[in-house]
């Protein structure tokens, strides 16, 4: 049965009901349920806006079928209940849902796993050469994720956002956090969820991918504009230990001439996990350190973790508050951790970032601790949360069961800082998380790549992973350059990495040095320091290449302000694959080792030890101007490009004044 409501059209057959939404432009949001649909599921969707779509129920043939027509796409709903999705001015179908087998069971599949939850299923059907972009940020190195199957659970390095972007000329965001997978397979599309109550996808169109990513900006909530102290450069490694021993890296730069516009205090700074606060012992005045920070030209980021160890003062007070994460079974412990202090691991819990009192109990504890003093900028880290082992379906959160809700906790820890920020009279907020989910851009949060390998191949996948990111409507992206784990100092293949890697760096949305290097030195926890990581750490030769790309980085930064500025009004990511651009031109779909980085700087990093030179493809409707040597190549073709070890393989597109070329401060060293 078919009938209008509220401004869209709802289907009933048996017990299922489905429900039809103008949600935005050019978009419609869909969802599916048992007898009724709830509204307490938290998802990343505002309020429905304002429309003024068209709709209409036909049943002059007998076979009652409806449209609703919002802009470009017009959702057609048959008397089976069934979803077709076509762009309005032409009727070329967008999206279709499929049915599973011509008996049973439909599109839609609602298999119980007790206490009216159920294990869901939503079909679509597969469409030859669609390719398909976004879905977060994962190693499996692929940019075109058609093919893939993609598990929508949170892990280090591993950040499920179920939004994607197809060549079709559709975004389709999956508006669940529950734990599930995507299938993208050569016969059908398949959104599964393990354990939930109701379906719930939001469709978008337009006429390119630029204008996809504005309308899901417009639907999850933009991203605030970046403050211009965060487009520099950002120093870190595993681990500062001491007040002095920050300083002095911070002074050192200083005394080289060399820009820091941001440098870190990494974990162990604190008492015990869930203090949060600084270990006096080690940083006995953080106020003071703040002033000659920022007197420098520095900000200084803290490490907050969600953990909370037993140890803690705060534990005791949480866990009688209930604003600890739950558990379905046994105590509320969810990993197991090196603490301060103890040689053994111990038991931690995480705090219930779901919970409004929980969030606004740890922001206190933050802004008394930590903003009091100075301190601005905050490091997210192990936000997926990293539950060990990582099974959602014990936990239970305030929003509901961890199978159902758990990927929405990054984004709502995010959620925690941004309102307190905002609420102590901050205007500009930026948290650098290692998880996100949908509509964790609108909280100013930062994705990291995580903890990977320092190696090649690493870079080459984090290539891919960080254009998927930009085609997931999350702008502000960075990586640990060289890598996390390890990186001999000594090694030349190490060494020429750490150059390649900055110069991938220098040309993504925030740069950022960070990584656990060798020798590994802290003697209580041998796993928890490494060795130097600063630019002048890994020879002459290095440093002087880094220098260089130091001030490049300066250099671009008016120019990266105004992407960001794009960023903030149009949800276009400052890095992002050439046909986000190009869409007209075909080859450019298919490029997954280069990307543009604003309109006007195609990048193409160089991914092989040893490689002086590599193959470039260069869009076809623009010319494009080597910036080293003032040669100017037709697009349209592909070039071998040089790239010596001592500059940036980059090309500006003709006509445009971007500042590559340059020459350092003579003050700096």
């Amino acid at each position: 049965m078919l009938h209008e409501i509220d401004g869209g059209i709802e289907w009933h057959g048996g017990h299922q009901v489905v429900r039809v939404e103008p949600w935005g432009t050019d978009s419609v949001r869909v969802r599916a349920g048992l007898s009724h649909l709830r509204s307490d599921i938290p998802g990343a969707l505002g309020e429905r806006p304002a429309s003024d779509a068209k709709i209409r129920i036909d049943d002059d043939s007998g076979i009652p079928t409806a449209r609703l027509v919002n802009g470009e796409v017009t959702a057609e709903v048959g008397d089976d209940g069934m979803l077709r999705f076509v762009r309005t001015a032409t009727g070329a179908e967008l999206l279709a849902e499929r049915r599973a087998h011509f008996w049973w069971p439909g599109p839609r599949v609602f298999s119980s796993t007790g206490n009216g939850y159920y294990r869901i299923e939503q079909r679509f059907a597969a469409y030859e050469g669609e390719r398909v972009f976004g879905l977060g940020q994962h190693t499996h190195g692929l940019l075109d994720q058609k093919g893939a199957v993609i598990d929508l659970v949170q892990r280090n390095a591993e950040v499920s956002v179920p939004f994607l972007v197809s060549s079709r000329g559709y975004g389709l965001l999956w508006n669940s956090p529950a734990v599930g997978r995507v299938e993208l397979a050569d016969n059908g599309t398949r959104w599964v969820a393990d354990s939930a109550r109701q379906i719930d996808y939001w469709i978008t169109t337009g006429p390119d991918p630029a204008a996809v990513l504005d309308h899901y900006a417009a639907a999850t909530g933009r991203a605030p504009m970046l403050p211009e102290w965060a487009s520099g450069f950002w120093q870190s490694k595993l681990r500062y230990k001491t007040q002095e021993e920050l300083l002095e890296v911070a002074r050192e730069y200083k005394r080289r001439g060399l820009p820091l516009a941001v440098i870190v205090a990494d974990f162990f700074h604190w008492t015990h996990l869930g203090d949060w606060r600084f270990d006096p012992a080690e940083w006995p005045d953080p106020a003071a350190m703040v002033r000659e920070l920022r007197e420098m030209g520095t900000e200084l980021m803290v490490s907050v973790w969600p953990s909370v160890s037993p140890l803690s003062e705060n534990y005791d007070d949480m866990l009688r508050r209930g604003l600890l994460v739950a558990t379905e079974q046994g105590p509320p412990v969810h990993a197991d951790w090196a603490d301060k202090g103890v040689a053994a691991k111990v038991q931690v819990s995480f705090y219930d970032a779901t919970n409004p009192r929980a969030r606004a109990y740890v922001w206190e504890k933050v802004r008394r601790n930590y903003l009091d003093l100075g301190v601005r900028v905050w490091w997210l880290d192990a936000c997926e949360p990293e539950v060990k082992p990582g099974h959602q379906e014990n936990l239970r959160y305030h929003a509901g069961p961890g199978a159902e809700v758990g990927n929405i906790y990054p984004a709502e820890h995010a959620r925690g800082f941004h309102e307190g920020m905002l609420a102590a009279g901050e205007t500009e907020v930026v948290t650098l998380c290692r998880s996100a989910w949908a509509g964790s851009q609108r909280y100013g949060a930062a994705l990291w790549s995580g903890d990977i390998a320092a190696t090649f191949a690493s870079l080459r996948a984090q290539i891919r992973a960080g254009l998927n990111v930009a085609m997931s409507g999350i702008p502000w992206w960075t990586t640990d350059i060289g890598g996390f784990h390890g990186g001999d100092q000594e090694s030349p293949e190490y060494r020429e990495l750490l150059v390649r890697w900055f110069q991938y760096g220098v040309f993504c949305p925030l740069l950022r040095l960070h990584g656990f290097r060798e020798p590994f030195v802290d003697e209580l926890h041998p796993q928890m320091s490494g060795g130097p990581n600063e630019v002048w750490s890994y020879g002459e030769e290095v440093y002087g290449h880094l220098r260089e790309l130091l001030f490049l980085r300066e250099r671009l930064r008016p120019y990266v302000m105004e992407q960001m500025r794009a960023a903030h009004e149009r949800g276009l990511p400052p890095m992002r694959p050439l046909f986000v651009d190009f869409p007209d031109d075909d080859r450019a779909w298919a490029v997954e080792d280069a990307f543009l980085f604003g309109p006007d700087v195609l990048v193409a990093p160089v991914t092989e030890y040893g490689a002086r030179e590599r193959e470039v493809y260069l869009p076809a409707g623009a010319r494009w101007r080597d910036p080293w040597t003032g040669e100017v190549h037709e697009g349209g073709a592909a070039i071998r490009l040089a790239a010596p070890l001592e500059r940036a393989p980059v090309l500006v597109r003709e006509g445009a004044d971007v500042p590559i070329a340059g020459d350092a401060p003579e003050s700096a060293r």
